[in-house]
């Protein structure tokens, strides 16, 4: 019975999802003018998936190849069914986000409501489709060989695309912002979404193959891997109702997760975060009673009721600090805003400052909620925890995506120069979307940390580690080498934004300075030429961090043993944990404060303290669009891997 209320959910949101997607199709484009502009981006959103796409279909046919020699049939099939859904739940994502964004600015002529109503649920659409493929996959694949360890193959294969997407996108994304930043608003002083900048369809384009497809596929990695985990974990403790309990609550979380899009309502431009914020409260508190009744209904104790609240919990405390750090209305923020009038460089040590800072509090609570989830069940109890945070999954993405939604509808609004009152409504929408992405992110940072918590135990137990002791060479070798991993891989991507940015900003200087009449707006910018340098750039560097995070754990593994490779991935979760933080934070930091002073405080646009804070908000777009969220991806694809190739370091040892 359970296993079929599971399946029944797994319906149900890819239902939902279907229903959404038509939802917003069936809203007016508005005018010639948006449509070719939408059309424009929707195109170079495609062109780079569809080129991505290729690039790691090339890489995962080799490794489905070398885990099938040395693995098996099984483990090859399972990673390419998790590489095949992930894939296809950030691309149908994106596919609807590249159309609800017009269709976001042509309604936000009717008020808030009906905008927000197109951009959030056009964000829904990517959040149901995530949790939908992933239960439904992993029910399919369980009830096919029958044990969750032959599955390990699906959570590679779905990391394996969330690596890929995440630093390819973050990498597209964040080239084209701070090209597009740095000559139009810095050297031409020019606003942002201008017609005339020819990085502006690029950064708009990278909205979507970053926030949407990037973001899906991470959360889509998450929550799949912490399902694995669990029900790794639950079935050494408890057997089948272990799983089953697992499936439950995932069951549970998408039921709240649907329930609570209705609460989702405002007609206030000032309320709109509150709207946001009171679906994942809304969705929060049914997913609990739901758990209670799911462990009552299947005779379970009642001590992993707990260990899952713990999680739930940990989600909506970790979403209202990281609005406290992020948000423009919040003294954090309007500190890095102040330190702005005195130069880009206290602007710039004021954000780090910030980020730094948001660290602790995130890290306490994950741990009191580890501690707690402990004391419950052992280790499954953190598995449960992980499965809680990430239970109202399909809540969580749906306001994140409404992020580049509601973006690239201001940035249609102002190219194509519609009223001021319909360009008040995107303005007061994008606002918000900088707030839900940075809450989003510090939500998925934390998923990652437990996720990555849970599949170390379940590597441990598969393993027969029963502890690590440091003081062993091997062991502390591994230690340091994990600490220091995600810093290189950091260090990679964050080159990489500036290496693509710097032909970015030589393609915008270029174009200024041979296509005569942009500024005067009588010759039209080569929008698609800085498209394909971002696209060509995405690709060329994202083959670098990707070997770092699949060779480090192999070769760790079959060099220095499972108790060296435990330590590895303990403190690449740790030290990864707070870089990530760190960079996402600052960097929604910096932008805020950027959106503040434009609000017209410290003397507004145009101001010292302005471009100032430009230059910071520039510092802070590879930190919290590249860096810090492909990290996640980053420590989950190495515990992945190590359970994966768990079986080779046995026979090795």
């Amino acid at each position: 019975m359970v296993l079929e209320f599971a399946i029944g959910s797994g319906i149900l949101a890819l239902l939902v999802a279907v229903v959404l997607g038509f939802y917003v199709l069936r809203k007016d484009q508005g005018g010639r003018k948006m449509v070719e502009i939408s059309h424009a981006i929707r195109e170079g959103a495609t062109a780079y998936l569809n080129r991505q796409y290729k690039t790691v279909g090339i890489f995962a046919v080799i490794l489905a190849v070398i885990i099938w020699y040395f693995l098996g049939t099984t483990a090859a099939a399972s990673f390419i069914a998790g590489a095949v859904l992930s894939a296809l739940a950030g691309y149908i994502g994106m596919m609807i986000s590249v159309r609800a964004n017009v269709r976001t600015a042509k309604a936000a002529e009717n008020g808030v409501q009906d905008a927000l109503n197109v951009s959030f649920r056009g964000g829904a659409v990517t959040g149901f489709s995530i949790v939908g493929l992933g239960l439904l996959g992993m029910i399919v694949l369980f009830v096919l060989f029958k044990d969750p360890n032959m599955i390990i193959g699906f959570g590679f294969g779905a990391s394996l695309i969330s690596l890929f997407a995440r630093v390819g996108g973050g990498i597209f994304t964040k080239a084209a912002d701070v090209g597009a930043d740095l000559v139009g608003k810095v050297e031409k002083g020019i606003p942002e979404d201008d017609p005339r900048n020819p990085a502006v369809i690029a950064d708009n384009v990278g909205d979507n193959v970053g926030d949407c497809a990037g973001m899906g596929a991470d959360l889509f990695e998450s929550y799949v891997v912490t399902l694995l985990a669990a029900m790794i974990l639950g079935n050494l403790v408890l057997g089948a109702n272990g799983i089953l309990y697992t499936l439950a609550i995932g069951a549970v979380g998408i039921i709240a997760s649907a329930v609570g899009l209705l609460a989702v309502r405002t007609n206030s431009e000032k309320n709109i975060w509150s709207a946001l914020s009171r679906g994942m409260i809304v969705a929060a508190v049914l997913a609990a009673i739901g758990f209670y009744a799911m462990t009552v209904r299947m005779g379970l104790d009642v001590t992993l009721f707990w260990a899952t609240l713990a999680g739930l919990i940990t989600t909506i405390i970790i979403a209202m600090v990281t609005d406290y750090y992020t948000s423009k209305t919040k003294k954090p923020v309007q500190a890095i805003a102040r330190a702005s009038e005195t130069g880009a460089a206290t602007n710039i040590i004021a954000g780090i400052a910030v980020g730094m800072k948001s660290t602790i509090v995130p890290v306490i609570v994950i741990c009191i909620a580890i501690i707690f989830s402990y004391a419950m069940a052992g280790v499954f109890g953190i598995a449960l925890a992980a499965l809680g945070l990430l239970s109202i999954t399909g809540m969580i993405m749906s306001i994140d995506s409404y992020g580049p939604i509601s973006d690239n509808a201001g940035g249609i609004a102002e190219m194509s120069s519609l009223p001021p009152h319909v360009r008040k409504v995107t303005d007061a929408l994008d606002a918000v979307g900088n707030t839900t992405k940075a809450t989003t992110k510090g939500v998925a940072i934390a998923s990652a940390a437990l996720s990555a918590l849970a599949l170390l135990a379940a590597f441990a137990e598969a393993t027969s580690l029963t502890g690590i002791n440091i003081t062993k060479a091997p062991v502390l070798v591994g230690l340091f080498i994990g600490g220091a991993i995600p810093f290189l891989f950091s260090s990679y991507l964050m080159k990489a934004v500036g290496n693509a940015a710097h032909l970015i900003v030589k393609e915008v200087r270029r174009q200024f300075r041979e296509i005569k009449g942009i500024m005067t707006g009588k010759a039209k910018p080569d929008y698609k030429k800085a498209v394909d340098i971002s696209t060509r750039a995405a690709l060329r560097e994202l083959v670098v961090p990707a070997l770092i995070a699949v060779l480090a754990p192999v070769l760790i593994g079959l060099l220095l043993g499972a108790e060296a490779l435990g330590a590895m991935l303990a403190g690449s979760v740790v030290s990864g944990l707070v870089l990530a933080l760190t960079l996402a934070n600052a960097g929604g930091a910096w932008d805020n404060a950027k959106k503040y002073i434009e609000a017209g405080n410290l003397g507004g646009k145009g101001s010292d303290a302005h471009k100032a804070a430009v230059v910071g908000d520039t510092v802070g777009d590879p930190s919290k669009d590249t860096a810090g969220p492909a990290i996640n991806s980053l420590i989950k694809v190495m515990n992945t891997i190590a359970l994966l190739i768990a079986p080779l370091i046995i026979i090795a040892a």
